[in-house]
This record gives structure tokens, C-alpha cells and sequence, in this order.
């Protein structure tokens, strides 16, 4: 079978041909990056327990259309102070650092079982041999251990988890190409980024909205960290890293072997495995490609991470787009786009980060939750408080509390049009608390006496309590239930209400910026 050319390489496009593109810079020639995969891995020097002895937008109108307007979102920052020149030297004086920020996230061991406890107490040891073999360049990374944990949306994601010594090459190689890369990526990208997060996302998103963008195309690639291509990612590398034991290094541990579930050790010759500390800016780096095309056409949009939304005036043009741009992911990138998830709407039926855009009158736009995010927090409530786990109400509303509280930080940008969900999550919430504390009880003689403890008269607990055959769920919203475990009940309790966190949010009142006059300036 005859190989298409660009299968195994990319060349930059300063030998691509002879003809400069518009709007894109030529960064010059350079050579195809072959990826050399070499088995392998690093042998510490102690025993462990498993190891003993731009143009116009398409369909945007015509020519002498206007730049679109930049929104007002935090400007990505890297976590380095300059960009040093992106070699294997800098990545091996980084070393320390990295294993100081990859112990700060406690990760899992990986299929060597070596915690990060361990190699912490053997880092010197480490370190040292870590240091000649990246600058000889004969670093072998290890295997990646597999899990599957469940997505939102259902079905599983699968993640790689690295071993504890690879991640710190990861991470002290992120070091390096971060300050380089940070600065070409566009505005509109907000996934995986310093200082930015997928509220400055929704902000520049809504901005758009209220512009009068009213109809998004819904751009979700499916499977992308499974798919990317190593050849394309290595040849976008080489246009800015000039080191070739650098990228031969990313390419080793592109190429990692990867350990599933059943044991099986399995190759790879695609994708970037989830889980590591690279891989989210390697991702970037593919995407920008995109990035850099939709900004040629003169679009309007925000992406985070492989979820895309473009925004236009009208469905026809977003047609006209999503086929346009879905045949240069497929062309050009060799990507997927997923048909299933990916749509030409309007914002308020589409799930984006969680939320929905839900366009007003005068220009004011709602962020609400989307239907699913909804779904899922009813969900999570119902897994948080079931009624035969044993546990005490006191240890059942402190782990609510901690769910509740980072939904809220997360959540905390949807607007008043949220009231009424909030209203009713809290309200279920507690009628579940409710069905929590009768199993407590056990029998109804003893529901019966602990509502007339609590302010219930004699004859309406009874008659609640013994009317016919009823679950405990029915009981838990009877009147005599509802009027005895009241809502103070629970809140003396500690338990968090959605409702009046957000509403605190909401009534949080605003600031005024004081006047700052220079040293020296005299008063009028």
C-alpha cells in the first residue's frame, strides 16, 4: 500500500512551498522529526516493594468586515518569569523544582508502585543519574499505568498515569516549553493555561452573545487526546525547539508503552495519555494550528481544551462554517470530529463548560446551568446521602458540604436566573437528609415520639406516621416530618445551602475604586 508523505513527518512550512501563506510567519526551514522508540526504563539504585533485589469569516458577510472586538479576559501569564532557550540543560536544572511541584499534587504511583514518599527519600540518588542520562540523552521513560474513570456525559475516560520519575521529567520539560509556547497561543484559548479557566472562557463567550453572535457552532473532537498524530505534533515542536535531544526525548515518551487494567502491555503510536503534567500543553500546541486558522478567517471564538465554540449572526453561516472548519480538523490535523456532540444552535440549548448562554433583552445575557450539569447535580446529591450506608448525619452533611462547597466555587458565575434550580437542589437535598434520619429511627413508634420531642403535636405525628403503608421516601416529605425536621434543623447542624451561597454572591456589593493621587500632588 502506498504511504501518504506526510504520514510519518512534517516538514515546516519554509520547505513546504515556495509561496508565503498570508498571515501565518515563516519560522524558516527545518527537518522531518523521526520518533525512535527505544525500550526501557530507569533503575533507581534501591529496592522498592515491586522491585526487590487573516481573510473573512466564512458565511460572516463581506469584505471589509471588522476585526472582532477582543474581550476583556485575564492575560495569560507563564509561570516563569522569561523564556529560556528550550535545551536539555535547562530541563535538567529544573529538576529540583519540578519534583517539589509534582509532590505538591500527591499523585498515584504508577506501574512501578513507587510513591512520591519514596523517591523523596532517594532523590539525590535520583537526581544524579537523572541528570547524566537526559544530557546524553539516553533517558528511557517507563510504562504508563491505565484507569478508566467515569465522564459526565457517560462512558469512561481513560487516563495514563506515569510513574513518579517520569512525571518529574514531564513536568521539568513543561518548564522549559511553557514560557516558549505560552506566548504564541491566542487569546480565545483558555484551557490548561496560567491565569485563565473556564470562567475567564464563559466571560469572553458571553461577551460574544451580547454582541449579537446568537448562534454558536459546537465544535467537540472525539477522542482527541487518543488521536493525536506524533509525527505532526513533533514537526510543530521543531519549529521552536532546536534541541534534538529535547525532542527526541518528547517523542520517547510519546511512545511509552502503556500497562491496561488486565495487565496487558500494549504500544502506542498515537495520542497524548491524560494524566501527565505535559500533555495538557502538548495538546495546546496541536490546537493551536486551529486556533491560528479560525483567527485567519476572522472568527469569534473560545476554546478550552478539545471543546470548540464558534460564534455567528445567523444558522445558515454557522452551517457553512462547521463544514468548512470540519474538513480541516479532518484534512489537515487528522482529527474527528465527534457528530454526536457537535451542532449549529443556539447558546441556551447548548452545554458549554457546564453552562448555557441565555441571551436578553438590552444586550444582557443569563449563564445558566445546562441541563446536564443540572442532571448531575441531582445525581451527586443522591450519591452523597444514601439512606442505608451507615454513617451518622453529622458525617453524611460534612461530606455534603465539601461537594457543595466546590460546586458553588466552580458554579459560582451563574446568574439569577439560576434561583429557582438552587431553590429546588437545597429543598431535595434536605428532603433526603429527612429520609437520612427516619432510617435512623427504624421503627415508627420511634418517629412517632422523636417528632413530638422536636414541636410536632401528638395527634399529627401519629396520624402522619400511621397512615397506611408508606417508604420512608413518602414519609419524608409528610407535613409532621417537614414541620419537625425543619429547615433550622439542619442548617444548626452545619449543613450549606446552595441557595444562600449564591445569593451572598449575588448581593455582594460592589467597591468603589478610591482616587489615588501621585506623592507630591497638591490638593485643590
Amino acid at each position: 500500500m502506498t504511504q501518504r508523505k506526510s504520514e510519518d513527518r512534517e516538514v515546516p512550512d519554509g520547505h513546504r512551498k515556495g509561496t508565503k501563506t498570508r498571515g501565518v510567519e515563516s519560522h524558516g526551514g527545518g527537518k522531518a522529526i523521526p520518533v525512535k522508540v527505544a525500550e526501557g526504563q530507569l533503575t533507581l539504585f534501591f529496592a522498592t516493594a515491586g522491585n526487590l533485589p487573516g481573510g473573512r469569516a466564512e458565511g460572516e458577510g463581506g469584505a471589509g468586515r471588522p476585526t472582532p472586538r477582543a474581550q476583556k479576559v485575564p492575560k495569560a501569564k507563564s509561570r516563569r518569569k522569561r523564556a529560556v532557550p528550550a535545551r536539555v540543560e535547562e530541563v535538567v536544572g529544573g529538576l529540583d523544582e519540578a519534583f517539589e511541584n509534582v509532590a505538591k499534587n500527591k499523585g498515584a504511583p504508577g506501574p512501578d508502585g513507587e510513591t512520591v514518599e519514596l523517591v523523596r527519600e532517594h532523590w539525590e540518588e535520583i537526581s544524579r543519574k537523572l541528570r547524566t542520562e537526559l544530557t546524553a540523552g539516553t533517558y528511557q521513560p517507563g510504562d504508563i499505568r491505565r484507569v478508566w474513570i467515569p465522564k459526565s456525559s457517560g462512558g469512561q475516560r481513560g487516563l495514563g498515569i506515569p510513574n513518579v520519575v517520569d512525571r518529574v521529567i514531564q513536568e521539568a520539560v513543561r518548564q522549559v516549553l511553557e514560557p516558549v509556547y505560552e506566548p504564541t497561543f491566542h487569546p480565545s484559548v483558555h484551557g490548561f493555561r496560567p491565569n485563565r479557566s473556564c470562567h475567564t472562557a464563559m466571560a469572553e463567550a458571553r461577551g460574544y452573545v451580547a454582541e449579537g453572535y446568537g448562534w454558536v457552532v459546537d465544535l467537540d473532537l472525539e477522542k482527541f487526546f487518543d488521536r493525536v498524530h506524533h509525527q505532526r505534533l513533533l514537526g510543530r515542536l521543531a519549529k521552536r525547539v532546536s534541541d534534538g535531544r529535547l525532542l527526541a526525548l518528547v517523542g520517547r515518551m510519546l511512545k511509552a508503552k502503556v500497562i491496561l487494567p488486565e495487565g496487558v502491555r500494549v504500544s502506542t503510536e498515537e495520542g497524548v495519555p491524560q494524566g501527565g503534567p505535559l500533555s495538557p500543553l502538548l495538546s495546546n500546541i496541536v490546537l493551536s494550528e486551529l486556533d491560528e486558522e479560525l483567527a485567519r478567517r476572522g472568527h469569534r471564538f473560545v476554546r478550552y481544551a478539545d471543546d470548540a465554540n464558534i460564534y455567528v449572526r445567523s444558522e445558515r453561516a454557522g452551517k457553512r462554517v462547521m463544514e468548512s472548519v470540519k474538513a480541516f480538523i479532518q484534512r489537515r490535523l487528522r482529527l474527528t470530529v465527534n457528530a454526536d456532540k457537535s451542532a449549529v444552535a443556539r447558546p441556551q440549548t447548548r452545554h458549554f463548560l457546564g453552562f448555557r448562554l441565555v441571551p436578553g433583552g438590552k444586550g444582557e445575557v443569563e449563564t445558566l446551568l445546562s441541563e446536564r450539569s443540572h442532571k448531575r447535580l441531582r445525581e451527586k446529591i443522591r450519591e452523597l446521602t444514601p439512606r442505608n450506608a451507615g454513617e451518622s448525619l453529622s458525617a453524611t452533611i460534612r461530606k455534603v458540604n465539601v461537594y457543595l462547597v466546590g460546586w458553588s466555587g466552580y458554579f459560582g458565575i451563574c446568574t439569577e436566573g439560576t434561583e429557582k434550580v438552587l431553590q429546588n437542589a437545597d429543598a431535595h437535598l434536605r428532603r433526603r437528609l429527612r429520609a437520612v434520619v427516619l432510617k435512623h429511627w427504624k421503627t415508627k413508634r420511634t418517629v412517632a415520639h422523636r417528632l413530638v420531642r422536636l414541636g410536632v403535636t401528638r395527634k399529627t405525628a401519629w396520624r402522619n406516621v400511621y397512615k397506611g403503608r408508606q417508604s420512608t421516601w413518602a414519609l419524608s416529605h409528610s407535613p409532621a416530618v417537614d414541620r419537625g425536621l425543619r429547615n433550622a434543623y439542619f442548617a444548626e447542624r452545619g449543613l450549606e445551602s446552595l441557595w444562600d451561597r449564591f445569593r451572598a454572591i449575588w448581593t455582594k456589593p460592589l467597591v468603589p475604586v478610591q482616587l489615588e493621587l501621585p506623592l507630591g500632588a497638591e490638593r485643590s
